[in-house]
């Protein structure tokens, strides 16, 4: 919950840090952006050697490290020395990630308590996003910027003195040695992608996105081929072949893509449309997550029962149902539409997600369920930076065509392509106008915005609806109580396979044990 919090806590605090630091326009942009760019980057990394040394040890060096950087965050007296904290924040949450997850496919060898325990994981996930902004906001209210990122530290304090009595050690034997290039090569290749993908978003098609896009995929087309080489992989990539973990990733990359794109744009709506403060919309955000959470904790126990395939099938419908009504939203509309269909997202979505991480952990063998959560949560990581980019772009796009033609006579020239480019900008010229002028302004901008986001909300009913029926097909003999589904997630493995993996399950116990 931490992890994710120190993405959103950040943004409330914003305007009193730059008064205090002056950061320059990139330096602000760093600032934000820095600590997201290096978790993608090192999770591959830091969960496979978690793996090899121990998720223990590495969740104890990463709680060292996030609280001493929490620290140095909180009292940094330059923008660059928070940048260099906040870099080194990304790097131990990149550690805390895996780890957690990956000590909870250790720690529970029942299905049913396994699947429950990774349901309070995504809960916590979840809830970090959610409660981020209230926390800020109520800390900002009191003190100063800098106590955003202290809420970290007591907790750290907590782990290191909990940990070594309550967590076992869980490491893999024959783990061999880390490959350092290929630990570099992930590391590039994901920071790449991320950045080209966030410079989409917000420059729109541009030289220095594209290339660093290219270049991203490029290297990660090398990683791939030099996997398939090397005896002891950074990356198993034996893991595609099972179906539960690549429809699983698949699933979840689309699902990720458009929750976290769409929870962006409605909370832009609710502050930019509706005209509410960020707390405020903070508040207004808690009944979609809340709904999203108790939607997870049935869904985990339908699914023992009728099949993870049927849940997938039915949370994805569920989610075409709350786009269909977010398809309906106007500039006029009230909050409680908005609600509604948020909620409905994500009572549809987080089931999917959760589900979708705990296949992805359980279709590894145990030794390597540390690289395996690191994929999983390196696949929301990617997500989440490619659904703010294309749904943002596709808003863009349709906010421009609405506000062609829609643009009050009686604005400067100069200003008129400005106003066309994006809300904000329309909303600060409109401040400057003559007030009947400045209100059509308002009103059209309003207007093109609900637009986009009902063209988003079209658009992804028919996505929605498709993924449904295929994961319903490719998933409907997993995970279902007494269908002879192993923790590997195939229906039809062989017995020869069955033995192996069972065999994998008590090297990894007696690890933990001698441990």
């Amino acid at each position: 919950m931490l992890v994710i919090m120190d993405m959103s806590v950040l943004h409330l605090a914003l305007p009193t840090l730059s008064r205090d630091l002056e950061p320059s326009g990139a330096q602000l942009l760093w600032i934000t952006d820095v600590y997201g760019f290096v978790i993608a980057g090192a999770m591959i990394t830091m969960g496979t050697l978690g793996d090899r040394v121990g998720r223990r040890r590495m969740l104890l060096i990463g709680a060292v490290a996030f609280g001493c950087a929490s620290v140095l965050a909180a009292y940094a007296p330059t923008a660059e020395t928070l940048i260099a904290a906040r870099a080194l924040l990304g790097l131990a949450g990149a550690v805390l990630g895996p780890s957690t997850l990956s000590l909870i496919s250790a720690m529970f060898q029942d299905a049913g308590q396994r699947g429950f325990a990774i349901t309070v994981w995504m809960t916590s996930f979840m809830l970090g996003g959610a409660v981020g902004p209230l926390v800020g906001g109520v800390l900002l209210e009191v003190f100063w910027w800098g106590s955003v990122f202290l809420v970290a530290v007591p907790v750290m304090v907590f782990m290191l003195v909990a940990g070594p009595l309550v967590l076992p050690e869980v490491r893999d034997p024959d783990a061999g040695r880390l490959d350092l290039t290929s630990a570099a090569m992930s590391t590039a290749a994901v920071l790449l992608v991320v950045f080209g993908v966030k410079g989409f978003a917000e420059e729109g098609v541009a030289r220095t996105p594209l290339l660093s896009l290219v270049a991203g995929l490029v290297i990660g087309g090398l990683f791939v081929v030099r996997q398939r080489r090397l005896t002891t992989p950074l990356l198993d990539l034996k893991l595609f072949a099972n179906r539960g973990f690549s429809v699983s990733l698949g699933t979840l990359t689309l699902t990720v893509v458009f929750m976290l794109g769409s929870q962006f744009l409605v909370s832009q709506y609710i502050q930019m449309v509706l005209g509410m403060e960020p707390l405020e919309s903070a508040v207004w955000s808690l009944p979609m997550v809340v709904g999203g959470t108790l939607a997870m904790f049935i869904a985990q126990g339908v699914a023992d029962r009728v099949g993870k395939g049927c849940v997938f099938g039915a949370g994805l419908t569920v989610a075409a149902i709350g786009f269909t009504v977010l398809a309906q939203v106007g500039g006029d509309s009230g909050i409680g539409t908005v609600v509604t269909a948020a909620s409905l997202l994500f009572a549809g979505l987080m089931p999917v997600s959760s589900l979708g991480i705990g296949m992805i952990v359980d279709a590894a063998p145990p030794e390597r369920a540390g690289s395996a959560a690191a994929v999983g949560e390196t696949t929301q990581e990617l997500g989440g930076a490619l659904g703010i980019a294309v749904l943002g772009s596709v808003l863009n796009v349709a906010y421009h065509s609405g506000m062609t033609g829609s643009v009050p006579d009686g604005l400067p020239a100069s200003a008129r392509e400005t106003v066309t480019d994006n809300l904000p900008a329309a909303l600060d010229a409109a401040g400057r106008l003559p007030a009947d002028t400045g209100a059509q302004l308002v009103a059209a901008a309003r207007e093109s915005f609900a637009l986009g986001l009902a063209w988003i909300a079209m658009g992804a009913v028919p996505v929605m609806l498709a993924l449904a029926v295929t994961a319903t097909l490719l998933l409907r003999k997993v995970g279902r109580v007494g269908g002879g589904v192993d923790r590997e997630g195939e229906a039809d493995e062989t017995g020869e396979d069955a033995e192996a993996g069972n065999m994998d399950k008590s090297m990894l116990t007696a690890e933990v044990t001698t441990s």
